[in-house]
């Protein structure tokens, strides 16, 4: 009798388990839901895509996003991005974003790589040698112009701009594929803010300028002076005379004169000498 009472209340427990386990399994799937996960517009996993090209239908490739890393910019359509064109090179399997493409309706060509608020200007260089040639499309420079102060008669050199982006040299607004150097060239295309344009512009009225190739990553400012001729040789620059204040003539007074002062006195003149200055 206990043995079936034992064996009982075995079965009851594992019944009441089984429907707890089932409960339990029945609720977890009710909470969760499946991540959605959207199709976002990838570049084409055959090749990279270059700087300024236009974006075609087999430039692209549909790729499942999960929900819970969203994309800003991203697209998930073609129709607002056909036609459009690269602004930067684009590596194969990559997401294509807003900030990567031109702005809708504008032209391809140099302005499509131009982004809102910047301006691209070229610059004319006495010698543009391209340093050795490796001056290439997406090269980051600063520019040095060299012009005469007011304060000095010697030449000045001070930078005038500093990690200003190439977007073309000479005609040639994309880098060599195999990376051959460039010819030599005479005009170099900046991408520069409206205020960097008009500093650009400034110092080329002013003199000549000359272009500096840097590391794209380096993003530290020059904290120098410039660069006076009597600093390069060495030898400091006289400094000017002071101006000094002539000597002050001799002051001469004259001598008082004698006055004659006529009076009348009763019947006839009469007359007396007096110093002082005659009237």
């Amino acid at each position: 009798m206990k043995q079936q009472r034992i064996a009982g209340a075995l079965a009851a427990s594992l019944a009441i388990s089984a429907v707890c386990t089932f409960l339990l399994a029945r609720s977890m799937r009710n909470q969760i839901t499946p991540a959605k996960t959207p199709d976002l517009l990838y570049a084409a996993p055959s090749r990279a895509l270059q700087a300024g090209e236009i974006l075609k239908p087999e430039s692209l490739e549909m790729v499942s996003w999960p929900n819970s890393r969203p994309l800003h910019g991203a697209f998930a359509k073609t129709d607002g991005l056909l036609g459009r064109a690269l602004l930067f090179p684009l590596e194969k399997d990559q997401p294509i974003l807003d900030q990567d493409v031109s702005a809708a309706g504008v032209s391809p060509g140099l302005a499509a790589k131009i982004p809102a608020g910047m301006r691209a200007i070229a610059l004319r260089s006495d010698e543009v040698v391209g340093v050795a040639g490796f001056l290439t499309p997406g090269s980051h420079v600063d520019v040095l112009g060299t012009f005469h102060t007011a304060n000095s008669p010697d030449p000045v050199t001070s930078i005038v701009l500093e990690n200003a982006e190439v977007l073309a040299v000479g005609q040639r607004a994309q880098p060599d594929p195999e990376g051959k150097p460039s010819p030599a060239v005479t005009v170099v295309t900046l991408l520069l803010t409206p205020e960097e344009a008009e500093r650009a512009v400034l110092a080329t009225s002013q003199g000549s300028v000359h272009f500096v190739l840097r590391n794209g990553a380096d993003l530290d400012e020059y904290k120098g002076t410039p660069m006076m001729l009597s600093m390069l040789s060495g030898v400091a620059a006289p400094a000017k005379p002071a101006v000094e204040a002539p000597p002050h003539a001799p002051v001469r007074i004259a001598a008082p004169r004698e006055a004659e002062i006529e009076t009348v006195l009763g019947d006839g003149p009469a007359s007396r000498k007096v110093n002082g200055t005659a009237p």
